[in-house]
């Protein structure tokens, strides 16, 4: 995938440019009163970034969609009276008109915008000639082009403060998350835009507080720049999304109990020890690669064999019978069920692509 952007790091006066960048305010502004006292109490623990809903893009027509352009006098009083940068999301051109008269500093597109091109074209070309920064996030499917797609609407139309956050993916199954993190999505941007910054957005992903420190953890130690987190003055009254949101004393103590790790090594001993490590692992990645090659040879014969006597190439109950002992196997290897699955279905898509292959062969 070819992929050229123009970025500019963007950084705020006052603000520290160490890892990581923390953004955090509530769900929802409700009420003035609300967004003071969650704003006071933040800026007491030192946190400079702002964030607030005000247009709530909900499921159900009959759930709190957020006081709209009237929260934005108060975002502007927390502005000006404790000099907080103010950030909060935009899903139409006239969301994105409000934010900029009211002088908001930093906007960001939801989910359910950034899976929409037409709506991110539409914002892009309205954000023309237009010097802040804008945070997108992921698609609500686990699509990195779409991602990507945002980012480059927003870049071709001038704007290069840009940065993404992960909010998780929505899926079918029921997990131990409201989204799943699907951390290989991320990390294959990070991959193909190496120079993007990445936040993390725990609330979304895990829908209950419990979760918060695991997964804030984890996108520190994938190297991400940030954490978007919500918080609210007293978040068992919210108005939406109430389980998910933390108090700002509890914010501070997950900031503080968080470890963060260098990305560089530089003791000499410990990157020895590493490349051996890694060395290792090639060696078994090689054989893998071995592996499926005459995996995939034995699938071959199994085609020929099924188009020499007319049979189908998919056997459902011998793939459930495959499934189900691999799954049993890995609860007695140490290895994650979830793991496992994405790791046999791509095989087995894999397998039915080369008996495909002989089938269709003259």
């Amino acid at each position: 995938m070819n992929i050229s952007l123009k970025l500019d790091r963007f950084e705020f006066k006052g603000v520290s440019t160490e890892k990581p960048l923390i953004m955090a305010g509530p769900c929802s502004a409700e009420t003035e009163d609300q967004v003071m006292d969650t704003a006071r109490q933040l800026r007491s623990y030192g946190i400079h970034i702002y964030r607030a809903g005000l247009w709530k893009p909900r499921t159900r027509p009959d759930t709190f969609e957020g006081v709209g352009k009237e929260g934005l006098p108060w975002l502007r009083r927390v502005k000006e009276e404790l000099g907080m940068y103010t950030a909060t999301e935009v899903a139409n051109v006239k969301h994105v008109y409000d934010a900029l008269k009211a002088g908001i500093d930093i906007i960001w597109l939801g989910a359910r915008t950034t899976a929409n091109p037409f709506a991110v074209q539409e914002i892009a070309d309205s954000l023309r000639g237009v010097d802040l920064p804008v945070l997108v996030k992921n698609p609500v499917n686990p699509d990195v082009e779409l991602w990507i797609g945002a980012f480059e609407r927003l870049n071709r139309a001038g704007i290069t403060k840009l940065a993404a956050i992960h909010r998780g993916f929505s899926i079918y199954s029921k997990t131990l998350y409201r989204n799943n993190p699907q951390w290989e999505i991320p990390i294959e941007l990070k991959r193909l835009i190496p120079e993007l910054p990445i936040l993390t957005d725990p609330s979304h992903i895990c829908g209950s507080r419990e979760l918060l420190f695991e997964v804030s953890q984890k996108a520190m130690d994938l190297d991400f720049d940030g954490l978007i987190i919500e918080t609210h003055c007293n978040p068992d009254q919210a108005l939406s999304d109430a389980q998910q949101q933390i108090t700002p004393e509890n914010l501070n103590k997950l900031i503080k109990r968080m470890v963060l790790r260098s990305a560089s090594i530089q003791n000499n001993v410990l990157l020895s020890t590493l490349e051996d490590l890694r060395h290792e692992i090639d060696k078994y990645d090689d054989k893998l690669m071995d592996i499926f090659e005459h995996r995939m040879a034995v699938a071959r014969k199994i085609g020929e064999y099924k188009k020499q006597n007319n049979i189908t190439i998919l056997q459902t109950s011998r793939w459930d019978e495959i499934l189900r002992n691999k799954i049993e196997q890995a609860a007695k290897k140490g290895l994650g069920e979830e793991f496992i699955i994405k790791v046999f279905r791509a095989i087995h898509e894999e397998s039915i692509n080369h008996q495909t292959r002989v089938m269709n062969e003259e």
